[in-house]
């Protein structure tokens, strides 16, 4: 089976993407979690030291040693890593002033904008009917920011601009994955993401402006504190979660086209409205569950005419 399974590249990107998007919707509620407590750039720190620890204990032995982790496209390693701590950053910061699942929901805009970009800057080519599917996501999207209504607020850009850093990452790990490993992609973005933590932290960590009213500000502004010895093992969590997700996440863009993998992302819809109500009480109502729908629905509808394509061919682009 493992072989069948590494000789379809279609299959191993789609399990890959699964995987990563199971660990990213752990991290998401944990930060969330952590967000009354502590700064972010500190929660992204600690986090950023155990992935790093983590992913030279674990996947590097998998992955072919130090060699895994040589690179002439510095660079473009570091372009990606300013993409996905933007994308981080700013979606963090959303979760802590508004519920998991809305945030989750707006920020979905992002496979929408991949397959757009796979088409722009990558030449893949995607069908009327995914165009279609393209336009009733977005519209969904719409739907749960509602804006011009007194139900909108400020936080609900930030996952929006969370997705366009996500977008632009997974374009990035296309152009160059070919020739870098998934070992070096998801290395070089803890490197970015522990220096821009320290910058904010030396220039945020004393707490000088941490007086904010607003959930998000506070989360961006507070003071570095000592974690609380029961909370390691949260951070243990979101450091496991966090590199395993980014390593899955990895080889699912370098081997598979972005427009099938992006879809597969979706299954995070259904499992931030289960940790929203779990964890946090948190049910979307019935205008936010409409955008949800139309989200996840454009998304299954995108995985049943790539499923319907990989019947026939997989390789030749067709147009649907």
């Amino acid at each position: 089976m493992l072989t069948a399974i590494r000789s379809n590249p279609a299959l191993l990107g789609s399990l890959s993407a699964v995987i990563a998007v199971v660990c990213f919707s752990v991290n998401d509620v944990v930060i969330k979690f952590l967000s009354g407590g502590y700064a972010l750039h500190q929660v992204v720190l600690i986090r950023a030291i155990i992935s790093l620890v983590f992913l030279l204990t674990v996947f590097r032995p998998l992955s072919g040693g130090w060699a895994a982790l040589r690179t002439r496209k510095l660079g473009w390693h570091i372009a990606r890593g300013a993409c996905v701590v933007m994308a981080n950053m700013t979606f963090f910061l959303g979760l802590a002033a508004m519920p998991l699942a809305e945030g989750v929901a707006i920020f979905f805009v992002s496979p929408l904008l991949i397959t757009v970009f796979s088409v722009i800057f990558l030449r893949e080519i995607v069908g009327p009917l995914r165009w279609s599917a393209i336009f009733v996501g977005l519209l969904g999207v719409l739907i749960v920011l509602r804006p011009g209504t007194a139900a909108f607020q400020w936080a609900a850009l930030l996952p929006m601009l969370a997705a366009f850093g996500y977008a632009a990452l997974h374009i990035l790990t296309r152009h160059i994955g070919k020739t870098e490993s998934a070992l070096a992609l998801a290395f070089y973005i803890q490197v970015v993401f522990i220096v821009v933590a320290l910058a904010m932290g030396l220039m945020f960590g004393r707490g000088q402006f941490g007086n904010q009213s607003d959930p998000s500000l506070a989360f961006l502004f507070r003071a570095w504190v000592w974690p609380d010895p029961h909370d390691l093992w949260i951070f243990l969590v979101i450091g496991a979660t966090s590199v395993t997700g980014g390593y899955f996440i990895s080889v699912a863009y370098r081997i598979s086209e972005a427009a099938l993998v992006a879809p597969f992302e979706y299954a995070a819809m259904p499992l931030a409205v289960v940790w929203g109500l779990v964890v946090f009480g948190e049910w979307p109502d019935s205008v936010a569950m409409g955008g949800i729908a139309l989200i996840l629905g454009s998304g299954l509808f995108m995985i049943w005419r790539e499923t319907l394509r990989g019947r026939t061919s997989l390789e030749t682009p067709k147009r649907r």
